[in-house]
């Protein structure tokens, strides 16, 4: 019997579960393995957090994420060792480069193994040192807490990102009191900089063709709305990175589309033409600078991002402020919307280099993605669904076609590029937000990558409708073979499943689509359907962006 002095002890592995409750914490997506047994079994004997089983460690990182990008909340996976560790680091990467919170808890072998080569050992803390916010390593139960705290706080805080809690096996079983301790309050980071402000809003008052760069930073701080309200007051033309698209309302007239390398002509002209940028939460990294290397950025580059280590990164601004975009957004928008500023005649004329956007060429009577994709976007037109998408060729016609905004996002793989992402995502949507549906736009390259998690949708009756744009090529690389390889299509030619058999061997209902005139019937049928489908559209091998 206790008395008022003794404290009650309990194993690690039930601290580690009750610290994750205290924290928030409703989901994991992970994969079981011999070190994080226990884990496993205090998992059994509580209800508070749901596990959802996928069916590799990768899936399980890009899962979260997706869960964490539409919930807001971080996205916590578990893995066992060695390869189960290892196998989270594309998803780690992933995250890190587009700046999403994730938790990812790995096991590892017993503290006196370390360093011995043991079964299924792996340093995964110098594995993920460069691609983490953070990493740590349990080796005492007593850190337990405080330990997933600082974690937690590490993830969320600034520009959010993964971190790693390696667990050595030792503390599952040890005795340790559980204190019940709380994620402290983070810093404020809300206060802008009033000279600095002041210095930006007199930029955009003697600028005569200002332009705004909506990047993820607009996503990640729940900026659209002020974001809209700068924009349309003002008549301000609006341009989005990859990252970026969802942040401003893509039927807008002041949206003039996506800027980059594989972005729209109307809004890489606008860039060059205007003579103030006003970039928010955007990297303007390689895959954007390409297009310029004539821009003079010296005298019109403008920005605002919480990352300090971003600043300057890879344009020198002529004023930058270092902050949360929402934060900034309401202090701008406070001291700029009553100075009766007017960007009319500017936005007409930026209205009328949409003219200079490709139109789609045929060249075969097959379907072509483009259409696809159209056709999803008017079928879905009056939703708020979620969109994910792989990697390839079909992800820029997805995010060149669909119409997006603050409830009709699109979840994509921006920094690392990162074939097998859009599946698992959609997943991770699905169990954040199960009432709607979620689309996965899905090269035949890039889901083969994690078409095991058909599965996982199987078990938890996910609502992800997975449209497959089956070309029978890895079309992005065989598109740079054809420019740059005279047409050598070295190993870009790959085989398939049969969708359709697959779709049945899980218990899937699907329906396999090569006509514009089957289209609708096909979408009819698939979101009719609650649960998981599959739509495989038969596109032309040989299209070009």
């Amino acid at each position: 019997m206790l008395t008022g002095n003794e404290v009650k002890l309990q194993k690690g592995s039930k601290v580690l579960l009750d610290t994750l409750k205290n924290l928030g914490v409703d989901t994991i997506f992970g994969y079981p393995g011999g070190i994080v047994l226990d884990i496993y079994d205090e998992l059994y004997a509580q209800n508070d957090i749901k596990h959802i089983l996928v069916r590799h460690e990768q899936s399980a990182v890009h899962a979260a994420e997706g869960y964490a990008r539409v919930s807001g909340k971080c996205g916590v996976v578990l893995v066992t060792s060695g390869p189960g560790a290892t196998n989270t680091v594309s998803g780690i990467v992933n995250a890190y480069q587009d700046g999403y919170p994730l938790l990812v808890l790995t096991g590892q072998v017993f503290k006196n193994l370390i360093g011995k080569t043991a079964f299924q050992e792996a340093d995964i803390c110098d594995i993920t040192k460069s691609c983490t916010k953070k990493v740590y390593q349990i080796t005492d139960a007593s850190d337990i807490e405080s330990t997933l705290i600082d974690a937690m706080k590490t993830a969320m805080e600034g520009k959010k990102g993964p971190v790693v809690v390696d667990l050595v096996k030792d503390i599952f079983s040890q005795q340790v009191e559980f204190k019940n301790l709380k994620l402290p309050l983070t810093n404020d980071n809300s206060e802008v900089p009033s000279d600095k402000l002041e210095n930006i809003i007199n930029l955009i008052k003697t600028s005569k063709r200002p332009v705004i760069v909506a990047g993820g930073g607009v996503c990640q701080s729940g900026a659209e709305d002020e974001l809209y309200n700068l924009a349309v007051s003002l008549n301000i033309p609006v341009v989005d990175t990859m990252m970026g698209i969802s942040s401003f309302p893509q039927d807008n007239s002041c949206y003039m589309g996506m800027i980059g390398i594989f972005g729209d002509k109307a809004a890489n002209e606008l860039i060059k033409e205007s003579d103030l940028i006003l970039s928010l939460g955007a990297r303007f990294n390689d895959r954007i600078l390409c297009m310029f290397k004539d821009v003079n950025w010296s005298e019109k580059f403008v920005q605002v991002d919480i990352n300090p280590k971003q600043i300057g990164c890879f344009v020198e601004p002529k004023a930058f402020i270092v902050g949360d975009i929402k934060a900034f957004l309401i202090s701008l928008n406070q001291k700029i919307l009553n100075k009766n500023l007017d960007f009319s005649s500017w936005l007409n004329t930026a209205s009328g280099f949409k003219s200079l956007n490709e139109k789609l060429k045929k060249h075969s009577n097959m379907l072509y993605s483009a259409e696809v994709i159209k056709s999803i976007d008017t079928f879905t037109k009056d939703q708020d669904v979620i969109f994910t998408s792989e990697v390839g060729q079909h992800q820029l016609w997805a995010v060149r076609n669909l119409t997006c905004n603050k409830t009709r996002k699109i979840l994509v793989s921006g920094g690392a590029g990162t074939m097998g992402f859009g599946f698992p995502a959609a997943i991770g949507a699905a169990v954040a937000q199960p009432d709607k549906d979620v689309i996965c736009i899905a090269g035949d390259g890039s889901f083969q990558m994690g078409l095991q998690e058909l599965a996982t949708c199987v078990d938890y009756g996910l609502n992800v409708k997975i449209m497959i744009l089956n070309n029978g090529y890895l079309g992005m690389v065989r598109q740079l073979q054809e420019k740059f390889c005279s047409g050598r299509y070295s190993n870009t030619k790959i085989s398939n499943p049969d969708y359709i058999m697959l779709a049945k061997s899980y218990g899937i209902n699907s329906v396999r689509v090569s006509s514009i005139s089957e289209i609708n019937e096909a979408l009819n049928i698939a979101f009719a359907h609650k649960g998981p489908f599959i739509v495989e559209f038969l596109v032309e091998p040989y299209e070009t962006l």
